[in-house]
This record gives structure tokens, sequence and C-alpha cells, in this order.
């Protein structure tokens, strides 16, 4: 830190593009500031301002094109990992899914500005099948927009972003203390923010046995079906599954009978959509009605060496 201005100077590009590229891979390091200081050098010539753009750009496309090949190969697997590792709540790849389907591939575009969305939206565009040329075309796009922003900023701003600089200079070793404790803060946050989203999600859930069970006992489980519309095009839905969003929640429930088992599934780390649904469905007087635990993977994993497994219609 004591040499932090003297540091940028001389090695300011590389290290824009390491930092870059690992917050781009998904890692709690942001990028965006150093960006903006980029450009405060820049502006005042002490390194390239085209070169670093460049080698920003370069590295939001090395990890853009590592992610897609990675869903475009392995499908909801990888979304499913980088949801678990993320630091945002476990909801981040349904709420990626639905912006997906929204926008479609032009959301790459913007998708680096938003929070979350970004070590989704590369994935999740190999997973749908989106060409190659489309894929880069939109990334580059937003690869540009995203690192032109920041380095914009800096040069606009430049006097400002020179005077945080020499403060933090003349700080010494404190200014990293401070930027370390400031990280830090924001990890715990987040990591809170997580556990209690996950303690609201506290529900009873069902297991594939005890599903099993019901459906040779003659019970007639209604199951339901809560995952996106783009999870849907991933991967079949259960046999005779209730869609619940091809309609009006209201709908759907019009549809139920309460003194029936109801089952809902999904495909999201730790059940969580199948659980948020189940729980609107008690509070509208179906008791009976729990998350399957393990969600579709569960399903199939049992029914894997079935020729013809059996299934409960809701009817």
């Amino acid at each position: 830190m004591p040499n932090l201005i003297e540091l940028l100077q001389v090695y300011g590009v590389l290290i824009v593009f390491a930092i870059v590229l690992v917050e781009q891979i998904g890692l709690p390091i942001p990028a965006f500031p150093i960006l903006i200081v980029a450009g405060a050098l820049a502006a005042g010539g002490e390194i390239s301002l085209p070169v670093c753009l460049a080698v920003s750009i370069g590295a939001c496309l090395i990890s853009d094109v590592f992610w897609f090949n990675a869903g475009r190969f392995y499908g909801k697997r990888i979304l499913r990992l980088l949801c678990k590792i993320s630091l945002s709540p476990d909801y981040c790849v349904s709420q990626t899914e639905d912006r997906f389907k929204r926008f479609g591939p032009k959301s790459l575009m913007v998708a680096k500005f938003i929070p979350g969305f970004n070590i989704i939206a590369s994935p999740m565009s190999g997973a749908l099948g989106v060409s190659t040329p489309r894929f880069l075309a939109f990334s580059m796009t937003g690869s540009l927009l995203w690192s032109g922003t920041g380095i914009a900023i800096g040069v606009i701003f430049h006097n400002s972003v020179d005077k945080v600089l020499v403060m933090l200079e003349d700080m010494g070793s404190s200014a990293l203390m401070v930027l370390l404790s400031l990280l830090a803060l924001f990890v715990l946050y987040k990591y809170i923010e997580r556990r209690r989203f996950r303690q609201g999600m506290q529900i009873e859930r069902i297991s594939m046995s005890e599903l099993v069970q019901l459906i040779h006992g003659g019970q007639h489980p209604i199951i339901i079906d809560a995952r996106s519309v783009t999870a849907q095009q991933l991967e079949q839905a259960v046999p005779g599954a209730l869609i619940y969003n091809a309609c009006t929640p209201d709908s759907v429930m019009a549809l139920l009978d309460k003194e029936r088992h109801i089952v809902v599934y999904c495909s999201c780390p730790n059940d969580v959509t199948a659980a948020q649904v189940a729980k609107e469905l008690i509070s509208k007087g179906y008791h009976r009605a729990r998350p399957l635990h393990g969600g579709l993977d569960a399903w199939n994993a049992h029914h894997s060496g079935a020729s013809d497994p059996q299934t409960a219609h809701a009817g």
C-alpha cells in the first residue's frame, strides 16, 4: 500500500487484467473500483487507456467463454454448483433463469452490472444452446459497456480519484487493513444474508422413499413442478406433474384437493423454490403440502434404472 500508485503505474494493466479475471470467474473481489482507478491514471497519461480497456474486455471474454462452455457441456449441474458456492441466497439460479427467459442472450449486455447475474448468465447461455457467434457478440458488447463505463468514470472524475489514491498512500499499511476489513465485512454480510434466507425456508420435507411409499400405497399424491420455465427447458418434468408456473397460483390451487398429499419439487439448491411454494400452499390451507428433498435430482436418481417409472397424476 505505501507504493500503491507506483504499483498501479508500473503494473497497472496487469493488475487490471488479473483482478477483472478473478472477479468474473466468481471470486468476491470487486473489480469495478480498479477500472475507475485505471481510468484516472489513464487520464493522467500514466497508463494506456486503449490497452487498459482491451485487457479488461479480454479478461471478461476469457471468463465468459469458460463458463459458456461449462454450461454447454454440463448444463444444469454447473448452474447448481455455481449457486451452491455463491455468496448470494440460493434463489439466485431461479432469479437468473427468469431474467434470462425474459430477455434471452441480450441480457448478457447488462449482466455484468447486476450482482449475482453475471456469473450465471454465461453458463445459462451454453446450457440453453445459444450459438457461439451470438454469445460472443453479446458477451463482447457487455464486456465493452461494463469495462468502458468503469474506465470512463475514472477519466471523468480523475482529480477526485487521485486525491483518494494519495490519501491511501499516506495511510500506508493502514489503508490495506481498511480495504481488507471492508471486503471481510462484505463477505460476512452476504454469508449472514444467505443463512437468514435458509432459516426462513425451514419446512418439513418429504424424502423420495416416502413419496414412493405414498404412490405404491395408493395415496395418489399430487406432484407439482415449481421450476421456472427456463429450467423446464433444460430437464423434463416428472410425468403427470402440475406445472405451477403455467398459470396463476390461484388457478393451480383451484385444482388441488386439501385432503390429498401434495409434493412440490424444483431443481434449485436446498429445494428453496419448492419450499417457498409449499409454505404458500400451507398458508392457504393445504396442510399436506411438502417439498421433495433433493428435488428433481432425487426423482431422476431413483428412476434412473426404471424403464417405466410409476408416477402420481394430479387428477
